[in-house]
């Protein structure tokens, strides 16, 4: 198969899982799962569609290795944001190709990477040379909210023999042009942990008619929300992120390359600081009162991205610092705190990541990332201690538009990326798993 063949065949896969709407809630996976699953039967694949709840099931299949050599996982999720219609310009799951784009819902995330991983695990499986190790290819459910326990967490879980040495996720792969004339491709390494707090500001029930305005809770809440919005964590710079910024081209003490760093490059000026800082950033409030009586108990839900080594003191203290005197109030966690691990650098597959790099965009630098948000490459890290990375190139979709767009209207992304994500991923196969 050419590299242009892979391309249309990744092309025609992901315009198609676009348009099975797996919009998260409810998900309903299942039915993209049916078709991963019936595409690889018609290249003489087996697979298995499992998981507990029979509208969210995963697919799996696997090239068996000769056990002599390091196991692969492909990994990518089925479902996607919900799409409301406000300001796309075609459907969200028509699976639209125009003027080299390929728009619709989950063109970014994730189902243009679930499509390339698919294609390229079908394309090395059709070469006929048993690998090293085994690869396994993992299409789950239930990534974008992750409060069901039917996809990856369940997975790493129920079915450990999955698990692989080394695994290929999300969150990276995308072209930076600094402002120093560099260019930089990040590859996330590891992620923040995350939970989710609530916060009971408590204070004087009353009439609204006759309202104590000393002492009431809506007041209190919103001050409170003023305060942790203005409040800013301590940066923290780890080994990882330290090497990042130098592998870019930053110099003296942390503070001066942090700086330098986020001049770089708009999207630099938000990633560097969620690499480096706690966050703690109100998502909503709640009152359950009729409007005639101020409630004695307003609660304030938050989000939490807490650095690698942070646990619930130093969100209670981040909390602490940023509400400071005069409000009442009390602090839970509504989920357990996930996330925070991170993977090494120095591995075969990292440099089969920076080898396809320097083939297609020479000049370019691959700098390892902490990423702020959540992946299912948490599950596997933590499982197994799998060495997880989010890489998939994305080499000619301006960053604006792939950022921009994700989970938002008209969902897009060229469609040239699609054959370099599939080449991509066919040339790490050939180069960690063959001999």
């Amino acid at each position: 198969m050419t590299s242009g063949d892979l391309g249309q065949e990744t092309l025609d896969l992901a315009a198609a899982l676009i348009r099975v709407d797996t919009s998260n809630p409810p998900g309903r996976e299942t039915a993209a799962a049916i078709l991963i699953r019936d595409w690889l039967t018609e290249r003489g694949l087996v697979s298995e569609l499992i998981g507990p709840d029979p509208d969210r099931l995963n697919l799996v299949s696997r090239i068996k290795g000769r056990g002599e050599g390091p196991s692969l996982m492909l990994m990518a999720h089925t479902d996607v944001v919900p799409a409301p219609l406000e300001n796309w310009t075609v459907g969200p799951f028509d699976g639209v190709v125009e003027d080299g784009w390929l728009v619709g819902r989950g063109a970014v995330d994730m189902k243009n990477e679930l499509a390339a991983r698919v294609a390229s695990f079908a394309a090395f499986a059709a070469e006929g040379r048993q690998p090293r190790g085994d690869v396994v290819l993992i299409a789950e459910a239930d990534e974008e909210r992750n409060v069901s326990d039917v996809g990856m967490s369940w997975l790493a879980r129920e079915r450990p023999d999955l698990l692989c040495d080394f695994a290929l996720n999300e969150g990276g792969g995308f072209v930076l042009k600094l402002a120093n004339g560099a260019t930089v491709v990040p590859i996330s390494v590891g992620e923040k942990k995350v939970t989710s707090v609530r916060i009971r500001v408590t204070g004087a029930s009353a009439h609204a008619s006759v309202p104590d305005r000393e002492r009431n809770a809506v007041r209190d809440a919103a001050r409170l929300v003023d305060r942790l919005y203005a409040h800013e964590a301590p940066v923290i710079v780890s080994d990882s992120v330290r090497r990042a910024l130098r592998s870019i081209g930053a110099e003296g003490e942390d503070e001066e390359m942090l700086s330098w760093a986020a001049g770089q490059h708009p999207a630099l000026e938000k990633m560097v600081p969620a690499m480096t800082r706690m966050t703690v950033t109100p998502t909503g409030m709640a009152t359950h009162e009729p409007a005639n009586v101020v409630p004695p108990v307003v609660e304030v839900t938050c989000d939490c991205r807490a650095l690698p080594g942070q646990g619930e003191a130093e969100i209670r203290a981040h909390v602490e610092a940023a509400v400071g005197e005069g409000i009442d109030w009390e602090m839970e966690l509504l989920e357990p705190l996930e996330g925070g691990f991170e993977s090494p650098v120095d591995t075969e597959l990292f440099r089969a990541c920076e080898e396809y790099l320097a083939r297609r965009l020479p000049e370019a630098v691959l700098m390892p990332m902490i990423t702020a948000g959540f992946t299912d490459s948490h599950w596997v890290r933590q499982a197994k201690g799998t060495v997880a990375y989010g890489f998939a190139p994305v080499l000619e979709t301006p960053v604006s538009d792939y950022f921009d767009s994700m989970h938002g209207a008209d969902e897009r992304i060229r469609v040239s990326d699609l054959g370099h994500m599939a080449n991509f991923h066919l040339f790490a196969m050939r180069r960690l798993m063959l001999d």
